[in-house]
C-alpha cells in the first residue's frame, strides 16, 4: 500500500513538471544612466552590488541568472533614447533607471509601445506620474514632497518671497512648478524665477545671478544637477552672494554632490539641503561598507580615497531587487518570457536604424502588475506603492546645514511629521503612529556669513525704481493727506506718520508718492485699494480704513489710528427756568421719595417714643418733631438723637438711602442743565435703522457699502455729501432737504465736532477699525512698518505728530453727551423697598415686645378688682369691655419705658407676697393710682 500512494505523489510530481513551464537559464535586465556623473558612479557600484547579491540568494530566482546590461545616456536625450532602443534589441525584461527626468519621458514612450517596466531610482519629475506613462514606475520619492519641505522651512522662518534658480529642462521646470504649488499653500510665493539652460557656463550663471540680485528676494531655492548646482554657488560665492543676510535653499542634488565632492565645502558654507531619509540597518550599514571597498576597487588602489554612497545608490539598489522579486514571483506563478515582433515597427527603404529588430515583451504588463505590488524591507526601509497615487509610501528627508568640513542634520520632513527634529516613525501602511502632525521644529541653524538668526529674507530691491505710492488726493480736512509744493508732492499726518515709520527701517526704502484723485472731489478709497491690489501701486498711504472687503486683496500695516463709525446728529440747548429744579425726578419719584421721610420719620417716632425724651411731649409738639426729623435727614441735619437699637437700625439704613438719592439729584441736575438735548429723535443706532428719514455719508467712504451690506439701510435713504456739507445738511433736516444724521468715521466726525458745537455723536461707536498704509499681498514692508509703527506708538512719536497736524478745535472742551433722562422710580425702588422692610421689621420687632411687656402687666387681671388693671368702674358701665382694653393697651404704649419696668417688678413682688402667705386672701390688684403719664401728658 505505502508502495502504490509514493508511486501516486511521484507521478503527481512528474505531471507538475512536465504541466509547468521551466525557468529560464538567465534573464536579463538594462540600466539606462550617466555613467560619469556623481549620481551615476554611485549608481553603477549600487547596481553590481544588488546583481552579485540576488545570484547568491539561493531563495530568490531558483536556478534563475540575473545579469544587467548597462548604457551610458551621457546627460542627452537623444543619446538617452538611442541607448535604451539598443537595450530593447536584447530583448531585456525590465529597465533600471534613467537617472535623468527628461530621458525618462523619452524613453517612457519606447516602453510603452514594447511594454518594458521602467524602473527608475532618480528621475523625480512629478509629472512622470501622469497616466500617460503606465511603464514607468519610480523607485523614488518624486519632487511634489521634496518641494514641499522646503516651502514648510520658508514658512518655518516666515519667509513670504522666494527665488527659484533651476535648470530649465523637465526636471528643473517640473520641480519649480511643485515648488509653487507647495508656496502658495503656505502663503508664500516664487516672486523670482532664475532658470538657466542645461550646461550653461559660468557667464551665463553670473548674469543670472545678478539679475536675481536685483530682486527683494534673498531666499534662493537651487534645483538644478550637480555639476551646473555647484557652478552656480561658486559663481554666488565671487558675487558675494553668500554674506549674511542671504538664505540658500537646494534641493537633494547637493547632498549627493558632497558625497562625491569635498572640496566646494568652502563655497556652499550655510546652505540648507535636503537627502531622501533612510532608516538606519545592518543591511544598510553593510553595503555602504561593500560600497567603498568596491570603489576602491574599480579605482584599483586599496588605499584611494572612495567616496560615499549616496542616497541614489540606495535607491538604485532597492531598484534592482524590486525587478528581481517581481521577475522571481512572475516565473514562480508560471510565467514564460517571450517576445513578438511589432508590425507598426518597421525599418523604412533605406533605413538603417534596425527598427524591425525590436521586440514588444509579451508579459510585459503581467511583470509590471507583479513589480507594483512590491512589498519588501530593503536598504532604504519598507519599499511599498501607494495603490492610488503609484509612489513609495513613507517619503520623508533628512534636512541638512552645511558648515565647517561636513554637514550637519537640523531636523526631518516627512509628509506626516512634516517639521521635526525626531526621525520619522513610520508604519508598514504609512501612517504615523499617533497619527497626529507634530508641532514645526528644526534645530538652529548656521546661515551664510556664519550667523545664527534667521536672516529677514528680502531687501529693497535694487533695480532703481522705487515704491510707488498712491495717496488719495483729498479736497476736505486736509491735516489728514493734501497735496503740497514740497519736494514729495503731498503733506499731511498721515504722510508724516509713514515717513517716520519708514525711517525706522534698517534699510533704504526710496519712495514716489502719486495723487489719486481729480482734485475735485474725495476719491474712492475703495478704487485706491483695488489699485494696489492690481500692481498699479506698489502700496497706499493715506486715512485707509482696514475693513474686511480690503484685507482680502491687499496687507495692512498695524493701525495707526483707531477709528470706528459713529452717528452725528444736531442738537439745541436747554432753555433754563426757575423750575429747573424739579427736573432730575419724575413726579413719581418725588411723591413716592416724599411719602418715605414722612414714613421713617413716623417710624422713628414710634421706635423712640417710650425711650427718647425728645420724641415725647404734647401731641402738637410730637407732630412737629416728626415732621422736623423726617426732613432734616435729608440734609443729615436732624438734631434728635437715636437711643433705641431698633430706632437706630431703621435711620441707619435710611441715611444711606438719603445720600444715594441726593448724589443722584446733584448729579442729574448738573446734566440737565448743562448738557444740550436733540433735535431729532436720533438717540442711536435702532433708532436711526427704525426711521425712514435720510442719512448721510462721506463722499468715497465705505460707510455706504457697510450700512447697505451689513445694517440692510436702503440705498434711497443714503445721500452722498462732502464734509464742508455736513454742518447745512443736519441744520435743515429730513424736512428741508437735508439728512437726520451722518454716519462717518470718528476720526473726521471729532474734527468736525471740534469746529461745529451744535453738533454732537449719539450711541455708541458701532464698528471697530483703524487706519493703515496697504501693501500688495505677502509684501514683507507690511511687517516691518507694523513693527516701526508699534514703535513710534510706544515712544511717543505717534502721539506728537498727532497733535501736530491735529489740534483740537474751540468746542473740544464740551461735552459730547446729549439727552440727558429724567430719574423715575425704577432707579431706586431697590433702596426704598430695603428702607421700607427694615422699617416694618424694626416695627414688628416694637409692638412684639410691647404686647409681651403687656401681657406680664395684665395678667390675671381680667377680674380682678373692679376694673382691671386700670380700675374705672363707671368707665366700665359707659364703654364695652373691648374698647376699656383697647384703650387701656393705648395707654399702656404711652407709659414710658422707665415706668413700666417699674410697675411689673412691683406687681411681681405683690404677688410673691401673696404666695407667701398662703393665698388666704383675694387680690385686689396692686394698690397704684393710673400713672401720671396717663392721666396727663408730659
Amino acid at each position: 500500500m505505502a508502495r502504490h500512494r509514493l508511486l501516486r505523489v511521484l507521478c503527481l510530481c512528474s505531471a507538475l513538471a512536465v504541466a509547468l513551464p521551466a525557468r529560464p537559464p538567465s534573464v536579463t535586465i538594462g540600466a539606462l544612466f550617466t555613467f560619469d556623473s556623481v549620481i551615476g558612479s554611485s549608481a553603477a557600484t549600487a547596481i553590481r552590488l544588488a546583481v552579485d547579491d540576488i545570484n547568491r540568494d539561493a531563495t530568490l530566482l531558483r536556478g534563475t541568472n540575473l545579469s544587467v546590461l548597462m548604457q551610458d545616456t551621457k546627460c542627452s536625450g537623444f543619446v538617452g533614447t538611442i541607448q535604451a532602443l539598443e537595450l530593447m534589441e536584447k530583448q531585456v525584461v525590465a529597465v533600471v533607471g534613467p537617472q535623468s527626468s527628461g530621458i525618462a519621458h523619452v524613453v517612457s514612450h519606447v516602453v510603452n509601445q514594447l511594454r518594458v517596466p521602467l524602473v527608475s531610482f532618480a528621475a523625480t519629475d512629478p509629472a512622470l506620474t501622469s497616466t500617460q506613462y503606465p511603464f514607468f514606475v519610480r523607485a523614488a520619492h518624486d519632487d511634489a514632497f521634496q518641494m514641499a519641505a522646503v516651502a514648510d522651512i520658508v514658512a518655518h522662518f516666515g519667509w513670504r518671497e522666494v527665488t527659484a534658480v533651476y535648470v530649465d529642462n523637465d526636471y528643473g521646470r517640473g520641480g519649480v512648478d511643485a515648488l509653487g504649488d507647495a508656496l502658495e499653500a503656505a502663503r508664500a510665493r516664487i516672486t523670482y524665477k532664475a532658470a538657466f539652460p542645461p550646461g550653461a557656463d559660468r557667464a551665463a550663471l553670473g548674469d543670472l545671478l545678478v539679475r536675481a540680485n536685483m530682486m527683494e528676494s534673498r531666499v534662493f531655492v537651487v534645483h538644478a544637477g550637480p555639476d551646473s548646482g555647484l557652478d552656480i554657488f561658486a559663481v554666488a560665492h565671487t558675487l558675494n552672494m553668500m554674506d549674511s543676510g542671504y538664505v540658500w535653499i537646494a534641493t537633494e542634488w547637493l547632498a549627493a554632490a558632497i558625497d562625491d565632492d569635498k572640496e566646494s565645502m568652502g563655497r556652499i558654507q550655510g546652505v540648507l539641503t535636503l537627502r531622501q531619509y533612510t532608516p538606519d540597518s545592518d543591511a544598510k550599514r553593510s553595503l555602504e561598507t561593500r560600497f567603498i571597498a568596491a570603489s576602491r576597487q574599480s579605482r584599483n588602489n586599496a588605499t584611494a580615497e572612495a567616496g560615499s554612497m549616496n542616497a541614489y545608490g540606495l535607491f538604485a539598489y532597492d531598484s534592482v531587487w524590486m525587478a528581481a522579486r517581481a521577475i522571481d514571483q512572475f516565473l514562480g506563478d508560471g510565467g514564460n518570457i517571450s517576445f513578438s515582433a511589432d508590425p507598426s515597427i518597421h525599418d523604412a527603404s533605406g533605413s538603417a536604424l534596425r527598427l524591425s529588430s525590436l521586440r514588444v515583451f509579451d508579459q510585459g504588463e503581467q511583470l509590471l502588475r507583479k513589480v507594483m505590488v512590491a512589498n519588501f524591507t530593503g536598504v532604504t526601509g519598507q519599499v511599498r506603492f501607494d495603490a492610488g497615487s503609484r509612489a513609495l509610501i513613507n517619503p520623508a528627508y533628512e534636512v541638512l546645514n552645511v558648515g565647517g568640513t561636513g554637514v550637519r542634520r537640523v531636523g526631518y520632513w516627512s509628509n506626516y511629521t512634516r517639521l521635526s527634529v525626531a526621525a520619522p516613525r513610520l508604519l508598514l501602511d504609512g501612517r504615523e503612529p499617533n497619527g497626529t502632525q507634530q508641532k514645526q521644529k528644526l534645530y538652529s541653524v548656521i546661515w551664510p556669513g556664519d550667523t545664527t538668526s534667521p536672516p529677514r529674507g528680502w531687501v529693497f530691491p535694487n533695480n532703481g525704481r522705487p515704491l510707488q505710492i498712491g495717496v488719495p488726493y483729498r479736497t476736505t480736512y486736509k491735516q489728514f493727506v493734501s497735496k503740497d509744493s514740497g519736494p514729495d508732492g503731498v503733506s499731511g499726518y498721515c504722510i508724516d506718520v509713514f515717513k517716520a515709520a519708514v525711517a525706522l527701517l534698517p534699510y533704504p526704502v526710496p519712495v514716489s508718492f502719486i495723487l489719486f484723485g481729480d482734485g475735485v472731489k474725495n476719491p474712492s478709497y475703495s478704487e485706491l485699494v483695488q489699485r494696489v491690489a492690481d500692481n498699479y501701486f506698489d502700496a497706499a498711504v493715506g486715512d485707509i480704513s482696514i475693513v474686511t472687503n480690503r484685507t482680502r486683496v491687499v496687507d495692512f500695516t498695524q493701525p495707526y489710528v483707531e477709528s470706528g463709525l459713529v452717528i452725528v446728529s444736531p442738537v439745541k440747548a436747554t432753555s433754563s427756568n426757575e423750575w429747573a429744579f424739579l427736573k432730575p425726578f419724575t413726579p413719581g419719584m418725588w411723591a413716592v421719595t416724599g411719602a418715605f421721610f414722612l414714613f421713617v420719620g413716623a417710624v422713628v417716632w414710634i421706635l423712640e417714643h417710650r425711650f427718647n425724651p425728645e420724641f415725647r411731649g404734647s401731641p402738637r409738639k410730637q407732630m412737629v418733631t416728626i415732621f422736623w426729623f423726617s426732613f432734616s435727614t435729608m440734609f443729615f441735619a436732624h438734631r434728635e438723637n437715636t437711643v433705641s437699637t431698633l430706632g437706630r437700625f431703621v435711620l441707619l439704613i435710611w441715611l444711606f438711602v438719603v445720600l444715594i438719592i441726593n448724589s443722584s439729584y446733584t448729579a442729574s441736575l448738573t446734566s440737565i442743565l448743562t448738557v444740550q438735548q436733540l433735535s431729532t429723535g436720533i438717540q442711536g443706532l435702532d433708532s436711526l435703522l427704525s426711521s425712514n428719514d435720510p442719512i448721510g455719508y462721506q463722499v468715497g467712504s465705505f460707510a455706504r457699502s457697510y450700512m447697505m451690506e451689513e445694517l440692510g439701510v436702503p440705498a434711497s435713504r443714503l445721500r452722498e455729501l462732502a464734509i464742508d456739507e455736513y454742518a447745512d445738511s443736519l441744520q435743515r433736516g429730513p424736512s428741508n432737504g437735508g439728512v437726520a444724521a451722518i454716519v462717518d468715521e470718528l476720526a473726521y466726525v471729532e474734527l468736525f465736532l471740534s469746529t461745529n458745537c451744535q453738533f454732537r455723536t449719539v450711541g455708541q461707536e458701532f464698528t471697530k477699525s483703524g487706519w493703515g498704509f496697504a501693501f500688495q499681498r505677502d509684501s514683507p514692508l507690511a511687517v516691518d512698518l507694523s513693527t516701526a509703527i508699534l514703535t513710534l506708538s510706544e515712544n511717543g512719536d505717534l502721539q506728537r505728530i498727532h497733535d501736530k497736524w491735529l489740534n483740537p478745535g474751540t468746542c473740544s472742551s464740551q461735552s459730547t453727551d446729549v439727552g440727558a433722562d429724567r430719574l423715575n422710580l425704577s432707579s431706586f425702588w431697590g433702596l426704598f423697598l430695603i428702607s421700607g422692610v427694615a422699617c416694618f421689621v424694626a416695627l414688628f420687632i416694637y409692638f412684639a415686645r410691647i404686647l409681651c411687656q403687656f401681657c406680664e402687666y395684665h395678667d390675671g387681671g381680667g377680674n380682678e378688682g373692679e376694673g382691671g388693671v386700670f380700675p374705672d368702674p363707671e368707665r366700665s358701665l359707659r364703654r364695652p369691655a373691648r374698647l376699656s382694653s383697647i384703650r387701656d393697651l393705648m395707654s399702656f404704649v404711652d407709659m414710658k419705658e422707665a415706668e413700666v419696668k417699674r410697675a411689673i417688678r412691683s406687681r411681681s413682688g405683690e404677688r410673691r407676697l401673696d404666695r407667701s402667705m398662703g393665698g388666704s386672701s383675694i387680690s385686689e390688684g396692686p394698690s397704684l393710682s393710673r400713672p401720671s403719664s396717663i392721666m396727663s401728658p408730659v
